[in-house]
């Protein structure tokens, strides 16, 4: 798989497709909100001869704080190592080193996210939110 941060690669059409339809976190997101979301974040985009299969957004200062989020691969090509290699690619960009709080939200894939450092808050009672469930739909 080859990946890339160059925005003009990505196909925003499978991105909104699959984030609006298939993930559990983000259904009836708007396709203005998906490009507005691509437009102001580090964005990683997964390929295979040319066919964008995998996508992940890293909202971040690039100094102190990063946001892991919009995390996919394609469901037929699941299985076949291209989400570590797409967090690989992730952990060794330049801008993102050094960064002194690297977060992510997930309900799956908690095994793979620890594999490469996460792990669950050490003072959860200090984290908040302002969380909007169903605000796509």
């Amino acid at each position: 798989m080859q990946i890339t941060t160059d925005k003009a690669a990505l196909n925003i059409a499978l991105i909104h497709n699959f984030l609006s339809t298939l993930s559990p976190w983000a259904q009836g997101i708007s396709l203005e909100t998906v490009q507005r979301s691509i437009e102001h974040s580090l964005c990683f985009g997964g390929f295979i001869d040319g066919q964008q299969i995998a996508f992940a957004r890293v909202v971040t200062d690039r100094a102190t704080f990063a946001y892991l989020m919009d995390v996919f691969v394609l469901p037929d090509y699941r299985g076949q190592g291209y989400s570590r290699r797409l967090l690989e690619v992730i952990q060794d960009h330049p801008d993102l080193q050094n960064i002194r709080r690297f977060i992510l939200v997930s309900s799956s894939a908690r095994g793979l996210y620890e594999k490469f450092g996460f792990h669950s808050p050490a003072k959860p009672e200090t984290f908040m939110e302002i969380h909007r469930p169903d605000l796509y739909r």
